[in-house]
């Protein structure tokens, strides 16, 4: 039998910052400028730090349950029938986070680049590529995201660090924004993107060292989140808070304001935009592959596969339900705030009962867990 626990900490870093870093990059800087204006930054700070207390609370839990996910320690702590509830709902909500991302990405390739292609089309194509993608098991899962880490994180390191010489310290300015008391629904807006994170519920019981999460945590949201926080202080510096106000996707606008030294390559969204089509994938097939897993822990089903293909016509419809890009982000934001409550207050609740029941998992090496796929 293949060893269950062959995932590192490094690994499970690179998993979270691919994970994380998504088709959300784009629409990044308006969402916090509308809450923010000058204080962007900070809007996105804040949003940083609120999504780590999900991501916390999902590593000291995998801690004590090494060798389970939320599906099945959840089961311990409440009772199978409270956990069942909050299963369906971790995998109802995270099915919609698919269909959401899968239309986001739809829009903006129609938009952007294939204007005469259907956006049915790049709805489903990318949808089953993360469906066929899902029939491995987190070994392979794993690989495959260490093996994108550095094609997302060095061009986006390279656009943001180019398009700051053309920033001005000025739009900056006040740090704290012009109106602070209205910042709280775009830092909740903000932490929404952090929430693929969740992802790390299902790699913690295949880690070699699981005692080392919350260290692969810490670090995959400095990377993500840090890189999350110099796209917003560039895209600030560089148009100013009331012009990004007026751009749909200011990131893609930031990538075609900036240019290689010597002119090199005067634009570098088209780049840019084949560096964010991988970031799309590795998202997407990190929350398509949790709602499979997760349904598999639920029913206590060994083979994943069979449900690779049979979500994917129920997220497609999904996908196309809203009637059009501004009615799309509204519902964005509505599920991403109402989500906190499924990947911060969930895990919340799940650990101060574990405390207060004494509830704990085996130790690593006891009742290890079986790979799927």
């Amino acid at each position: 039998m293949e060893n269950p626990r062959q995932i590192t900490t490094i690994q499970s870093a690179a998993i979270l910052v691919s994970t994380i870093i998504g088709v959300g990059v784009l629409p990044l800087p308006l969402f916090a400028v509308r809450a923010g204006d000058a204080g962007a930054p900070l809007v996105t700070l804040l949003g940083m730090i609120v999504g780590f207390v999900g991501l916390a609370l999902i590593s000291v839990l995998g801690m004590r349950f090494p060798n389970q996910s939320i599906i099945q320690y959840s089961e311990d702590i409440i009772g199978k029938w409270l956990a069942a509830i909050g299963s369906l709902f971790i995998i109802a909500f995270f099915a919609v986070l698919t269909s959401l991302a899968a239309r986001e990405f739809g829009e903006v390739v129609v938009t952007s680049v294939l204007k005469k292609t259907p956006l049915e089309v790049t709805v489903v194509v990318m949808l089953l590529l993360a469906a066929v993608s899902t029939r491995n098991n987190l070994t392979t899962f794993a690989y495959m995201h260490l093996f994108y880490f550095p094609f997302l994180i060095g061009p986006a390191i390279l656009i943001v660090a180019l398009s700051l010489k053309n920033a001005d310290s000025i739009n900056l300015l006040p740090i704290w924004g012009n109106n602070p008391q209205h910042m709280l629904p775009g830092i909740l807006t903000v932490a929404s993107l952090f929430q693929g994170s969740f992802i790390l519920t299902i790699v913690i019981p295949a880690m070699s060292r699981p005692d080392k999460a919350m260290k692969a945590s810490i670090g995959g949201m400095l990377i993500a989140g840090g890189l999350y926080v110099v796209i917003v202080v560039a895209a600030v510096g560089v148009f100013g808070a009331e012009e990004i106000k007026n751009l749909l996707w200011p990131t893609l606008e930031l990538a075609k304001a900036t240019s290689l030294p010597a002119n090199v390559l005067e634009r570098l969204d088209a780049a840019f935009l084949a560096v964010w089509v991988t970031a799309v994938f590795t998202t997407l097939f990190s929350s398509y592959y949790l709602t499979i897993r997760a349904i598999c822990n639920l029913f206590r089903l060994k083979d994943q596969n069979m449900f690779s293909f049979f979500l994917l016509p129920i997220v497609f419809i999904m996908a196309m339900l809203p009637q059009n890009i501004l009615q799309m982000y509204a519902i964005i934001e509505d599920v991403g705030r109402i989500g906190l409550f499924i990947t911060i207050g969930y895990p919340g609740l799940l650990f101060i009962l574990s405390l207060i029941r004494g509830k704990r998992g085996d130790h690593v090496g006891e009742n290890p867990v079986e790979p799927i796929g």
